[in-house]
């Protein structure tokens, strides 16, 4: 049965063992529904469900998945992910942990060479686990071969006392996450067998020999995965948060539309609309692609363990920009639902304030939002280099193939008023291609400007970051359109697809309007055509209106799952809110009189 505070990730794998399995946690979830994390409050086992065992599924050979997967499965052992150090996060060519191969002893020896090389962040380290992935740099050989990943034990099984050269602890408060054990590790010559590698795709023989990978990215399948994820719960934390602001907005009466009239719901102000249901149509369109981004991420893993890895490097690419792009618009989003919600958003009760505390760390984990975006910004680049020297480029990058025929001057678009069909998602793609073709084009160029201004790669990729950047970001959004638009072809009820239909003209034509510069500079849209935009824009709040509380409850989160009171599905949110204000630890004391007594002597 479905259940809306969780969902799948390792049977979404397809590569659970042949066996029959119960989990441990959700006994009625049978082996093809089973191992879920929850998706509300953060939880100390949310890294040994959401990341240790898929890392196990993906990485580990057979043999390895026999002796750990079952005893992680059942929870006789706790495992979490330990990537991240106190000096290096996103940049993992500099993680310092070492694993140094000892063939006397067909060993590994694990340390922690300095303080920046304390493991640092993993969730569930702190207390919980028992076991960890560590990334280490791998030596073998008198050579180093890069990060490779480890299945160590940190506390004895039974006692739960750290193991000898090992010291582990809790990292102490953070802004939110109060409930998630993060915690520091640092290990000192601790040894681990040689079969503690992960060895699917890389491995170290008996003698010392190094096997390596048919590609190094393969070690980082499960930060790709992750990735992938964390695009469809910025779609499900921004739905969250738009369903408490929409239903308040349309409990709340406020003000006055006429002198002495009634109060209206704010939700009939053209203002509160204008925040609000631009987002609501932005979760629709990551709920979207983050299906997309599942599904591809499975398709592709599926042809890798076919042997074919040509569309790595593109879901390695999309993965990165996706996640920076749509944590960034969900985190942004979120906060505008509290303002939207005046000073009872400002108030825990409304449960937007945990909402943002627990998805803002995301902008962060699983690389740095900037980061991410030049590391996409790379595979643009490379992918524009090839179309210049006269090659075809597939996938989603296949838009720039076009360049050649898109030098169309601003003076020409405004002649052919037809180039923008304001109503039609198809005609709203396209000008998002050629703002993203544009944009990559410029960076490249500019790239290609400093290079032959100076010697070093690094200093004119440097130069040109902002440029970048901002190209991986018109990706992005013509990603998400493009996707958003796909979908509404699956859509056969009429009704349902014309509501759907506003809500990505809405989503596609508020991009325009945040970006229009862009537009603009680069002759792709005329001020006539912004004109037109900001009218169709105010039409579409007025349509999508009276469907508004029905397309937040069709996200179907039940109120334990919202744990809000402006957002209780029957509305009655003024008796509520007084009844949880009473239940506030400082009304369970009395004050006491000491404070209050009256001067007896006269002084």
């Amino acid at each position: 049965q479905q259940t809306p505070n969780r969902f799948c990730v390792c049977c979404c794998l397809a590569q659970l063992p042949a066996r029959a399995l119960t989990c441990p946690l959700f006994p009625a979830f049978s082996t093809s529904a089973a191992l879920c994390v929850h998706q509300g409050r953060p939880e100390p086992l949310d890294l040994h469900l959401g990341m240790f065992l898929p890392t196990l599924l993906t990485q580990a050979t057979q043999e390895q998945q026999d002796r750990f997967f079952m005893p992680a499965w059942n929870l006789e052992i706790i495992g979490t992910y330990a990537q991240t150090e106190m000096g290096h996060g996103t940049h993992l060519r500099g993680l310092e942990t070492t694993a140094t191969y000892d063939p006397a002893t067909q060993e590994f020896i694990l340390n922690s060479p300095t303080v920046t090389s304390i493991k640092w962040w993993p969730g569930g380290l702190g207390k919980t686990s028992n076991y960890a992935i560590v990334l280490a740099q791998l030596y073998t050989q008198n050579k180093c071969h890069g990060l490779h990943a480890f299945i160590v034990p940190l506390r004895q099984l039974g006692t739960h006392e750290p193991l000898p050269g090992i010291t582990i602890g809790d990292i102490g408060p953070k802004f939110g996450y109060d409930e998630m054990d993060n915690g520091y590790l640092k290990m000192d010559n601790f040894r681990i067998p040689r079969e503690n590698m992960l060895m699917k795709h890389a491995k170290v023989e008996p003698d010392g020999t190094y096997v390596k990978p048919l590609n190094a990215k393969l070690t980082y399948g499960t930060m790709v995965f992750i990735r992938s994820i964390i695009v469809g719960d910025s779609g499900r934390s921004l739905a969250r948060a738009c369903t408490i602001a929409i239903r308040y907005s349309a409990v709340r009466h406020q003000s006055e539309l006429k002198p002495g009239g009634p109060e209206p719901q704010i939700l009939d102000y053209q203002t509160q609309q204008y925040k609000l249901f631009p987002l609501l149509a932005t979760a629709y369109a990551f709920h979207f692609v983050g299906a997309y981004m599942k599904d591809t991420y499975h398709r592709i893993t599926g042809n890798i363990q076919d042997g074919d890895l040509s569309e790595l490097p593109e879901l390695h690419a999309l993965s990165a920009g996706l996640k920076a792009f749509s944590t960034w618009t969900a985190n942004a989003g979120i906060e505008e639902c509290r303002m939207a919600c005046g000073g009872h958003g400002y108030s825990c009760c409304s449960g937007l304030p945990d909402i943002y505390v627990n998805f803002t760390p995301s902008c962060t984990y699983e690389g740095e939002n900037t980061v991410m975006m030049l590391q996409t910004a790379r595979f643009l680049v490379k992918s524009y280099t090839q179309v210049s020297s006269g090659q075809l480029v597939s996938g989603i990058m296949s838009y720039l193939n076009d360049l050649s025929g898109q030098h169309i001057q601003p003076q020409h678009v405004a002649a052919r008023p037809t180039t923008l069909h304001i109503n039609n998602p198809s005609s709203l793609v396209e000008v998002y291609k050629l703002r993203a073709s544009r944009m990559v084009e410029f960076a490249a160029k500019n790239l290609q400007a400093e290079l032959n201004r100076r010697k070093s790669k690094e200093d004119a990729w440097n130069r040109t970051s902002i440029d970048l950047v901002r190209a991986s970001e018109a990706h992005c959004h013509y990603v998400v359109v493009k996707l958003f638009t796909a979908k509404l072809s699956e859509i056969d009820d009429p009704a349902v697809h014309a509501v759907i239909n506003n809500l990505c003209l809405l989503y596609a034509l508020c991009g325009i309007i945040k970006n229009s510069g862009d537009f603009l500079q680069g002759g792709i849209l005329t001020e006539a055509h912004l004109i037109q935009v900001n009218m169709r824009i105010k039409e579409l709040l007025a349509l999508i209106r009276p469907n508004a509380v029905a397309l937040v409850d069709s996200f179907d989160f039940c109120d334990s799952m919202l744990r809000s009171v402006l957002g209780r599905y029957d509305g009655n949110i003024y008796e509520n809110m007084f009844e949880w204000s009473k239940k506030s630890p400082l009304n369970k004391t009395q004050v006491s009189n000491c404070f209050c007594q009256p001067d007896t002597k006269g002084s």
